[in-house]
């Protein structure tokens, strides 16, 4: 049975409702069959221009594990004593200025946090901000004139496409593997909603190239060398790859990075709902062709839906002009907008397509800026 893992290496050193073709030129971008030879893609002039744009990270934390001891057949509570322990992942330049993107996993309660480039030179690093909702964080290093990658559109990435996963897999410094992009959108609830934090967004791209524990953090790129995600997961029996993982979209990467970097906090965006995906038979009782949009089971009073004129039952098809066929899908929509957006949204009621525009909201059911 696979089991989803997050792919960070650890070591011991001592109104909110629960809401729930891009043209790339590189050195032949796919095999190629010239004269009954099978020629296979060149990517590296595509790894060479992304490579220093990815580093290793390393945190520390300390903990506290109780100690005991035997003493005449009997186990002694001897207090605690405090061990070291060392956690290893990946970041991404994202600014020449030193801001450099994680997953939320990989810093998430460390005393300190350590940055090496792929020049091997070791900085110190800052946490500017964590979103545990999407699993990312920000963090920044004191340096100019850094390598940054150019952020890509992920919405444009097609299932097919031929990609790159950089990161630091087993403390292996600057790796490169390929793949394709495998789906997109999946849900796969590796992002847990505990200790009542905002709902979970996942909508991931899932690829087949090689990843590893240490390459959270790390980088999907494109075959322009432009980043389309942050990789994030695998789904594996024991923790090592077996052919998936999964990486955060970069248009949302993007958008929760700005906001870390401008509040300390991600300005989550709300549209008050709760959602069934369609199935063939909710189709066909609708009386529809095709199977298609998310059948709103519940619309929040008061909240940014409701206020826009959506119903139970209605069926949303899209949300600022992208189709949301999943619950995935419409979260991550939803998630690349800010409170206060006004988002134009289709839906089908009573035999008709109809349209309206939306005022999103906040999880405390306004418009305003949230800082930590």
């Amino acid at each position: 049975m696979k089991k989803l893992f997050l792919v960070m290496t650890v070591a011991l050193l001592g109104c909110h409702s629960g809401q729930t073709q891009q043209n790339a030129e590189v050195n032949n971008p796919v095999p190629v069959s010239t004269q009954g030879v099978m020629r296979y893609a060149d990517f590296s002039d595509v790894a060479a221009q992304t490579i220093d744009g990815v580093v290793h990270i390393r945190t520390t934390q300390t903990r506290l594990t109780p100690l005991y001891q035997s003493f005449f057949g009997f186990i002694i509570n001897q207090g605690v004593q405090r061990k070291e322990y060392s956690a290893y992942g990946s970041g991404v330049i994202i600014s020449p200025d030193g801001y450099i993107v994680t997953n939320n996993h990989v810093v998430q309660d460390a005393e300190s946090i350590q940055v090496t480039l792929n020049d091997k030179k070791v900085l110190p690093a800052t946490l500017i901000g964590t979103d545990p909702a999407t699993d990312l964080a920000l963090i920044k290093v004191d340096a100019a004139g850094l390598k940054a990658l150019p952020f890509g559109n992920s919405d444009s990435a097609r299932v097919g496409q031929p990609v790159l996963a950089i990161g630091n897999p087993f403390n292996l410094t600057s790796t490169v593997t390929a793949g394709i992009i495998s789906a997109k959108a999946r849900n796969v609830g590796i992002i847990e909603n505990s200790r009542g934090m905002e709902s979970p967004i996942e909508s991931f791209i899932q690829t087949d190239a090689a990843v590893n524990p240490g390459n959270s953090g790390g980088a999907l790129v494109d075959a322009s060398g432009r980043l389309i995600g942050i990789v994030t997961a695998i789904a594996s029996a024991d923790g090592y790859y077996t052919g998936y993982s999964f990486a955060i979209p970069a248009n949302l990467a993007r958008k929760v990075a700005d906001d870390l970097r401008r509040y300390g906090h991600a300005q989550r965006a709300y549209l008050g709902v709760n959602v069934v995906e369609m199935t063939s038979s909710l189709a066909s009782q609708m009386g529809l062709q095709e199977v298609k949009g998310v059948l709103l089971a519940r619309v929040v009073p008061d909240c940014a839906a409701d206020k826009a004129g959506l119903r139970q039952g209605d069926l949303l098809l899209t949300v600022a002009g992208a189709p949301v066929n999943s619950f995935a899908e419409m979260m991550e929509e939803i998630g690349r907008h800010a409170p206060g957006d006004l988002v134009d949204v289709t839906y089908y009621r009573d035999g008709k397509t109809r349209s309206t525009t939306v005022t999103l909201q906040n999880a405390q059911g306004t418009t305003a800026v949230i800082r930590r």
